[in-house]
């Protein structure tokens, strides 16, 4: 209480300070003055409205992952997934977990992030999706962290169809126990 009470004394002391400052220097145009101050006053209203909304914002946006010593979980995104974020090959992919989808499937921006030549790929595979039949080329992946864990040589596939992001299929997932709870699906080894 006390150092709330001395925070209030010196925020009272800066603005008796300040207007002091204004008086003198605005002394024949207190209009303008008043007008330039409450302009401030709102900017700086603005900027701490913002700044205090921005977490929860950025929270509806981009939901983060909490990783424990041995589980991770991640919150459900405003479109009913969960995006997983994985360092692959040292490079930060953010998934989509898709129980679904039996292997792991890269987009062709993510293979490309990852360094992988999309022109020397052999499509021999093929895979059933949403939006169609495609081909898939086979890659390994050396090292793959996600929050404690860390797996290495770990297969997956690239695909010539058209992909707003990489799944995260079962081929992964199944390592992990998983639970859905509270909003949030929580993988733990």
């Amino acid at each position: 209480m006390s150092e709330n009470f001395g925070q209030l004394i010196y925020l009272g002391l800066l603005l008796v300070a300040l207007g002091g400052w204004m008086m003198v220097e605005y002394r024949n145009r207190l209009g303008f003055a008043l007008r330039t101050a409450l302009a401030w006053g709102m900017i700086f209203l603005g900027v701490i409205a913002g700044y205090g909304l921005w977490n929860d914002l950025r929270q509806d946006l981009v939901p983060t992952q909490i990783s424990g010593a041995n589980t991770v979980a991640i919150p459900i995104a405003a479109d009913g997934h969960y995006y997983p974020r994985l360092l692959v090959n040292g490079q930060d992919i953010t998934f989509m977990a898709d129980t679904g989808a039996s292997e792991i499937v890269l987009s062709q921006s993510d293979a490309r992030d990852l360094g992988i030549d999309l022109t020397n790929l052999a499509y021999l595979g093929t895979a059933n999706t949403a939006n169609g039949t495609v081909r898939t080329a086979r890659v390994q992946l050396d090292s793959v962290v996600f929050g404690p864990f860390k797996d290495g040589d770990i297969a997956a596939y690239v695909t010539d169809g058209e992909m707003e992001g990489s799944l995260l299929g079962m081929s992964y997932l199944g390592r992990f126990d998983i639970a859905i709870k509270s909003e949030e699906m929580v993988l733990s080894r």
